[in-house]
């Protein structure tokens, strides 16, 4: 017999405080009712409020006075989702998901009311609901749910320690198996045995190998190329494991041979600027302190594209570098229990060299505590 118990699980009283807490953003917000939208396992905002990973496309709506229901779109996710959701209105959302969920609004009473939307929710069925509906008040709420999330749970952070380890594991893999005349493609059969053994699922395998004496590449690459290993190689890396919708992200730097000065410089600069953005961090802390504590890489002759730091999975905070910003930081006061990955991308101004030197870490009252507890050092291999 399948049943729930068989899976890594929240207590009831997480899952109760997690439907307080979207009452209270109903309340903060005014609205009526919420309208969550997700597609894919784990990622979205559908897992945090049922405890299943979701599938294809799916929607939860909350409202007030009201039992929460589930839809989803196809119907081989409907027995798995009936077993693991803790909200038992679960249905079948038919041949057009969109329909579906427009005439359970009308159902609900929900026209000429206040609903706000979570979610990347396809353009055609926002048009389908506001066809149905132009009395319903429809409003952005991600932000405020987003924010309201930022704060993990006890029981959130014990899923990311278990994250976290099978990365340092994966890590340490990567250090002992690493061999010259590997394929840079064949890097990921060192890593998912870890975490796939474990009960963990992939997250990030980003990873470049290049010749020290030729840098060419200035970031860990999101595809594998079948390029062979040489002994002055370094490799670049950013892998994240993933344990049931968390990951511990981190990235560390490998080679076969001392790395060069100027590949020495790089990381210390990497180094230099993680340190001070960790010390940075703590409750009460500010996005100006975040991108003060940065600006030792850019003092130091490089320059950063990439995030500072990010929350989980690349959910908010996410802050860039005053100098180099794609958009303007929001403002950020960062909270005791936040879980962040700080992570300067530390690269050359011509963009030929880069790496990056980051793990994910847990806002405290007085500072950060480390989830990942791999050396925080460049990796030399035996090869």
């Amino acid at each position: 017999m399948r049943d729930a118990s068989q899976f890594p699980r929240f207590s009831d009283s997480e899952m109760a405080d997690r439907h307080r807490r979207v009452a209270l953003v109903m309340e903060e917000q005014k609205l009526d009712a919420l309208l969550f939208y997700g597609t894919g396992q784990f990622s979205t905002d559908v897992y945090w409020l049922t405890d299943w990973p979701g599938g294809r496309e799916a929607y939860v709506l909350f409202q007030a006075g009201a039992e929460p229901l589930v839809i989803t779109q196809l119907y081989n996710h409907v027995p798995m989702a009936r077993v693991l959701s803790v909200i038992p209105d679960l249905r079948w959302a038919g041949a057009n998901t969109a329909a579906t969920m427009s005439a359970l609004l009308g159902e609900r009473g929900l026209s000429g009311k206040k609903l706000g939307l979570v979610g990347s929710i396809p353009y055609r069925h926002y048009l389908r609901f506001t066809e149905d509906y132009p009395e319903t008040d429809f409003s952005d709420a991600s932000g405020a749910f987003r924010t309201m999330r930022t704060v993990k749970t006890p029981e959130e952070i014990a899923r990311l320690r278990i994250a976290s380890d099978l990365t340092d594991r994966s890590i340490a893999a990567v250090a002992k198996g690493l061999t010259v005349g590997m394929r840079e493609d064949e890097i990921p059969y060192l890593i998912e045995p870890v975490y796939l053994k474990e009960g963990g699922t992939a997250g990030i395998h980003f990873m470049t190998a290049m010749p020290m004496d030729d840098p060419h590449f200035p970031v860990p690459a999101q595809f594998h190329s079948n390029r062979k290993l040489q002994e002055r190689d370094c490799l670049i890396t950013e892998i994240s494991g993933g344990y049931w919708g968390y990951t511990g992200q981190i990235h560390r730097t490998f080679s076969f041979v001392e790395p060069t000065d100027a590949w020495k410089d790089l990381h210390e600069a990497a180094v230099e600027g993680f340190l001070a953005i960790e010390a940075a961090l703590k409750d009460g802390a500010t996005t100006a302190d975040v991108e003060n504590a940065a600006e030792i890489i850019h003092r130091r002759g490089y320059t950063i594209y990439d995030d500072l730091l990010h929350g989980v999975s690349q959910t908010p905070p996410i802050i860039q570098t005053r100098t180099t910003k794609r958009h303007e930081s929001p403002e950020i006061t960062f909270r005791e229990n936040m879980v962040v990955t700080v992570q300067p991308n530390v690269i050359t101004k011509d963009e030929k060299m880069g790496l990056q030197f980051g793990e994910t870490v847990v806002v405290t009252r007085t500072g950060c505590e480390r989830l990942n507890a791999y050396p925080r050092e460049w990796v030399i291999c035996d090869g």
